[in-house]
């Protein structure tokens, strides 16, 4: 009997008791490749040396320290470090201890920047349909998953949303990217024309779409058209990089390969690698000087931010990406991890869509490809994708409602930055199995 209240009440769990690099172990002795990084966090793997040693000096200084009453000088470097590398016009680190921290604070700067400059008015969030901003109320209400959002809608704050650049399903047959980015950014545009641009405040988006769609980037100049667009209207851009971002895509931000910069940056997941809680955000000098010349405070704050041994951690991570050039791993088993999901995939009669960048791929399955219809949602097959996978030594990220928070399925592929061509080609061998299987499965049950 266990006392945690987990995930899935019914489920029992094999416990995890070692790490080693892209290999999680079980109390049974059972090996498994992390071909997700977790939730595309875990990017130097499991046990990585460096990253332990830095922790290890880091708690011999100080573990902890309140925000309070001290900075301290392991997050002082780290913040240094992020602004070091940041998009153009970032130059403040806002540290705190997850995804959804960093989402729920850059609402609030967001808020708080217009309430300095005397534009009260300003309160209305657009995003987008199926993306996630994660799971406190503000980052909930923001996100637009359906499946999330459901059950907690009386309690969230009144958001907007539009369609996302979807390609897959969205873009015509006749249509060039060029063309349908600038159609899907037009969305944008005709939403704050009907909210008001005087009432809207910020539009939030995920460079690339992560857990929800699957891995799905933008197309044509798509975010270009979205950064003029809020320009135009005075709105903020909040880019949310939490799984996408800190090299995950093959830069160290995924906006970098869209030729903009946002006004907020969120990050997590990558930042640590999993050593310890963290995220961050990054804001621009005109937000920043809003509050300086202002009411000089952020009116927000948490028991953890900064905190000295997740800072440790994430700096040292970083240290081992930038040391290790493994942003051009990134690219060169990105390129490789493409080519042997198409040649196992491509032609396969249930995949209908292989999407991504770098060591951040997505398949979508489709009962019919021609057509593009989903499978029944009471056959689960992610959860057989799931399933299937993990009892052949392979831990994948699958979700379901990729179309619309309730039809669809799909399969997120976010393995290690360390990861090698040998590694990949087991990781996909073993997927294609994991597939074959929970279709056979699903087809056995549809003609029952």
């Amino acid at each position: 009997m266990t006392h945690i209240l987990h995930r899935r009440i019914r489920e029992t769990l094999p416990a995890a008791v070692r790490g080693l690099g892209i290999e999680i172990i079980d109390d049974a002795g059972r090996r498994y490749i992390d071909a997700s990084g977790g939730a595309a966090v875990s990017c130097l793997g499991h046990g990585h040396k460096d990253v332990l040693a830095a922790m290890q000096a880091q708690m011999e200084k100080i573990a902890y320290a309140h925000t309070a009453f001290f900075t301290t000088d392991v997050a002082e470097r780290l913040a240094d470090r992020l602004v070091e590398e940041a998009p153009a016009g970032l130059d403040h680190v806002y540290l705190v201890s997850g995804g959804s921290e960093a989402i729920e604070a850059a609402l609030k700067m967001a808020r708080q920047y217009f309430v300095e400059k005397g534009e009260t008015k300003r309160r209305h969030i657009i995003a987008r349909r199926q993306s996630y901003h994660g799971n406190t109320l503000g980052a909930l209400a923001a996100g637009g998953n359906e499946w999330r959002r459901t059950q907690f809608s009386p309690l969230l704050i009144e958001t907007h949303h539009i369609n996302p650049c979807y390609a897959y399903r969205y873009q015509n047959l006749s249509e060039s990217d060029e063309a349908y980015g600038l159609r899907a950014a037009q969305a944008l545009e005709r939403k704050i024309e009907e909210l008001g641009p005087s009432t809207v405040m910020a539009f939030i988006a995920e460079t690339v779409v992560g857990a929800t769609a699957g891995a799905v980037p933008p197309v044509g100049e798509y975010f270009k058209h979205i950064r003029a667009i809020c320009d135009r209207h005075g709105v903020l851009l909040i880019l949310d990089e939490v799984m996408c971002g800190m090299g995950r895509t093959g830069t160290l931000h995924a906006c970098m390969q869209e030729g903009i910069a946002p006004d907020l940056l969120a990050m997590a997941k990558g930042l640590g690698g999993g050593y310890q809680p963290i995220g961050a955000v990054l804001l621009s000098a005109r937000i920043f000087e809003a509050f300086a010349k202002g009411s000089g405070l952020f009116q927000h704050g948490h028991t953890y931010m900064g905190h000295p041994m997740a800072a440790a951690a994430a700096l040292a991570v970083q240290d081992v990406i930038r040391r290790d050039r493994l942003l051009d791993n990134v690219k060169t088993m990105g390129r490789h991890l493409e080519r042997r999901l198409r040649e196992r995939f491509g032609n396969h009669h249930h995949i209908g869509d292989i999407r991504g960048r770098g060591l951040f791929m997505g398949l979508e399955l489709v009962a019919d490809r021609a057509g593009k219809t989903p499978f029944a949602l009471e056959l689960k097959l992610n959860a057989a994708v799931k399933r299937e996978a993990f009892a052949r030594g392979l831990i994948v990220y699958p979700m379901g409602g990729t179309i619309d928070g309730v039809l669809g399925d799909h399969v997120l592929l976010a393995p290690p930055f360390i990861i090698d061509a040998r590694s990949i080609d087991t990781i996909v061998e073993r997927l294609g199995d994991a597939v074959d299987a929970a279709v056979a499965t699903a087809a056995t049950r549809h003609v029952a």
